[in-house]
């Protein structure tokens, strides 16, 4: 029988907790404030928002490099030298870390490399709806525990809604006049995680209050999201009455299980305080 270990990225957001339960191992992502770089996980996301504050500016993120996975492999070969790594990657075509990946993994056979063109709350689903399977299947060969990963991670879906443009604004994803106009019009954009990229499918308008009643309802509708479990995922300065009408929604929704995930650096950088996310899986 192997034993496999599952390998995500801190942005993931899986949480010390979901980790420690599904023996999960991660590998830090990089957060720049300025000339300082901090591993991702390794501070609290509140510090990206403190940063925008102070200088109105988004910090700058970074995928792992191939030191930082040399480091984790060795590790995990240390503390059990037959085990075999399954890494469940963040999407490859929006940071480096699926290629350093590559390159540390050279003349290694221990390890299994798949690309879940998830990001943050989405690839936290997809990889702990992998890890369940795969603790209830303890006789599965990598192979199976791999095929098992890409579909968990083909039945996942994701959105997230900023609160405003402004850290997008920061960013550089959209222009200064266009994030005036959505602040003062009260946009918020439904950005989807389409084949691993980052897509803005929908607008919506007006108070979080009322939009998040509708995202989850039209969002759960329109991907047939099997009701058995819904995540919900917001980063820093997301009220906490916004959280118990979120969830009070998906329960309207007849979901039976809704969990929270509270994004970390890298997320928080880019969809800057108080965005909200929903995050399940089609039947």
């Amino acid at each position: 029988m192997q034993k496999i270990i599952i390998l995500a990225e801190t942005g993931s957001d899986i949480s010390p907790e979901l980790a420690e339960e599904y023996g999960i191992r991660l590998v830090p992502m990089h957060v720049s404030f300025g000339n300082i770089t901090k591993d991702d996980g390794s501070f609290p996301p509140e510090e990206v928002c403190e940063y925008y504050e102070k200088t109105g500016k988004a910090p700058k993120t970074s995928g792992s490099n191939p030191e930082d996975f040399i480091k984790i492999f060795d590790e995990i070969h240390e503390e059990d030298p037959d085990a075999q790594i399954l890494y469940l990657a963040y999407s490859s075509v929006t940071t480096c870390s699926f290629q350093s990946a590559a390159l540390a993994a050279e003349g290694r056979d221990n390890i299994t490399a798949i690309d879940t063109k998830h990001v943050s709350m989405g690839q936290c689903a997809a990889v702990i709806k992998a890890a369940r399977q795969i603790r209830e299947h303890p006789e599965w060969t990598i192979e199976e525990a791999a095929n098992a990963a890409r579909e968990a991670a083909e039945s996942t879906r994701m959105c997230f809604i900023p609160s405003n443009l402004d850290y997008l604004r920061a960013g550089g994803r959209v222009s200064n006049a266009t994030a005036l106009c959505g602040n003062i019009l009260n946009i918020h954009p439904c950005i989807e995680v389409l084949d691993g990229y980052l897509k803005a499918t929908k607008k919506y308008r007006g108070k979080l209050s009322r939009v998040i009643p509708k995202l989850i309802a039209e969002y759960t509708e329109t991907n047939q999201l099997d009701r058995e479990e819904v995540w919900l995922g917001c980063t820093p300065g997301f009220s906490q009455e916004l959280m118990e009408l979120a969830e009070k929604c998906a329960y309207e929704q007849g979901f039976k299980k809704v969990s929270w995930i509270h994004a970390g650096g890298v997320i928080t950088s880019h969809g800057g305080s108080g965005a909200f996310s929903v995050t399940g899986y089609v039947k």
